[in-house]
């Protein structure tokens, strides 16, 4: 089914999140996870989705007249098309970023892309699926991303990033599980202790309500 992809939405927005927050991006949505974080915000996408070949994707998103694209998910490494799609999109001239859990091989994306990968804190309950031998995978225009639903996530997140030497691969960013834990309190943590990672807020919930799809 490599030369298909079971995709939930494509649409155009701004990029809620990451180094590139507050850029125009289109996003192209896989049906498909593997991982069922307690905090998760997107679980309409575990199911379902419109089965279309790899060019009528490539099209939709090219249709939107913008050079940044996202995959996510769900989780889009769930999907054999999924690798192909994203080479077929840089070879259309496309910047491309992909958002993963970080439970999948990330060996096998095309190394021009712009990869987010999630490290699951133990406030997701998915801690035990991290695959750590990705880390060894980043480089330097990659990036890390952590969610943090307390102070436990934090403390555990802190020490990845100094086990790991993290924030010399590539950027890290915190960012705060919606709803589960202040802000501030994030921010002030992350200055106690000097830590070199980025705070980010999901501008997307700013902008629009936190539950509105396609945005």
């Amino acid at each position: 089914m490599a030369e298909t992809l079971r995709v939930i939405e494509i649409y155009a927005s701004i990029q809620g999140e990451s180094t590139l927050a507050g850029l125009p991006c289109v996003f192209v949505r896989l049906a498909g996870c593997n991982l069922r974080c307690r905090w998760c915000d997107s679980t309409w996408t575990f199911t379902g989705g419109e089965r279309l070949d790899l060019d009528a994707v490539v099209e939709r998103a090219a249709s939107h007249g913008i050079e940044l694209v996202e995959v996510t998910g769900g989780e889009p490494l769930l999907q054999a098309g999924a690798v192909p799609l994203m080479r077929r999109l840089l070879d259309r001239g496309h910047r491309v970023m992909l958002e993963t859990s970080g439970s999948l091989d990330i060996a096998p994306v095309p190394p021009e892309v712009h990869v987010i990968l999630d490290l699951k804190a133990p406030g997701s309950g998915e801690e035990a699926r991290n695959r750590w031998e990705n880390l060894a995978l980043l480089r330097p225009h990659h990036e890390v991303k952590v969610v943090i639903a307390d102070r436990a996530d934090y403390e555990w997140a802190r020490e990845a990033v100094r086990r790991h030497d993290l924030a010399a691969r590539c950027p890290v960013l915190f960012s705060p599980a919606h709803g589960l834990v202040e802000a501030a309190d994030l921010v002030r943590w992350i200055l106690d202790d000097r830590l070199p990672v980025r705070f980010q807020l999901q501008l997307h919930k700013f902008v629009w309500p936190p539950d509105r799809r396609g945005v």
